[in-house]
């Protein structure tokens, strides 16, 4: 009896999840709980973590999971770690659904530096008009460049106030698009973008609109992550799931 561990948050996980309920394989969704109004699910939801490596292995023990999907964002780098080494500790197959890395294109005017010390690091300067594309997470932490005006836009309304002493807040959940963050960022005359690169199609409507209005982009670097089997499509998951997982993973399917 396949029972699947789908750890999730992302689009691609939750278009996994109705796959996975339509051809009635028994799945549990995962959500971390940084959002406080997560997206319903057609399968069993749990939110929150589960206590590092050691308590991610007890789980997927206790509940007989035979298979775990990380759907994580590709920046949650220390779940995605935890799930590889738990999965190998219980003895489970694993595999990661995730998204290809954006690559920039003619017209792009990208700066890549390694993570959100580094962004922080290059936003040294003059002030500008800077739409933060991070969520909130890492937000604080551009308190250190106080001297630019950020566009922020969340997901949920903040109980704090970001502290940065020049900011715009807009709530609002995608998906995006290419003209509406356009005219958002016409609206606010930005200067400058700074995102994640999270790849795949969900999330790049930024990325174009900067590219068509001629406007820098920080493109901050994916962390590193421990080798894993990859796949990009959430049909594929359903082809990893109809044989033995565990060989294939091993060659990397």
């Amino acid at each position: 009896m396949r029972h699947v561990l789908l750890l999730g948050g992302t689009t691609e996980a939750s278009m996994l999840a109705r796959l996975l309920a339509a051809h009635s394989i028994a799945t549990t969704f995962s959500y971390a709980g940084r959002t406080e109004n997560p997206r319903p699910q057609p399968v069993p939801v749990r939110v929150g973590g589960f206590g590092g490596v050691a308590g991610l292995a007890d789980y997927l023990r206790a509940h007989r999971v035979t298979h775990l999907v990380d759907a994580t964002h590709p920046f949650a780098a220390t779940m995605s770690s935890h799930a590889i080494e738990a999965a190998r500790l219980a003895g489970v197959a694993h595999i990661a659904l995730t998204r290809p890395a954006w690559k920039p294109v003619a017209g792009d005017r990208w700066t890549r530096v390694a993570d959100i010390d580094s962004a922080v690091a290059a936003l040294a300067g003059p002030a500008r008009r800077v739409m933060l594309a991070l969520g909130r997470m890492h937000v604080e932490a551009f308190a250190a460049q106080p001297q630019h005006h950020y566009l922020l836009r969340f997901v949920d309304a903040s109980e704090q106030p970001p502290s940065l002493p020049h900011h715009s807040l807009i709530v609002d959940r995608g998906p995006f698009t290419a003209a509406g963050d356009s005219q958002l960022m016409q609206i606010h005359a930005i200067d400058l973008v700074v995102c994640k690169n999270a790849g795949g199609n969900g999330a790049d409507a930024k990325l174009i609109a900067a590219r068509n209005l001629g406007l820098s982009i920080l493109m901050i670097d994916r962390p590193a992550i421990p080798d894993r089997a990859e796949i990009f499509h959430p049909e594929d998951v359903l082809a990893w799931l109809g044989h033995d997982a565990r060989h294939g993973a091993e060659r990397g399917v």
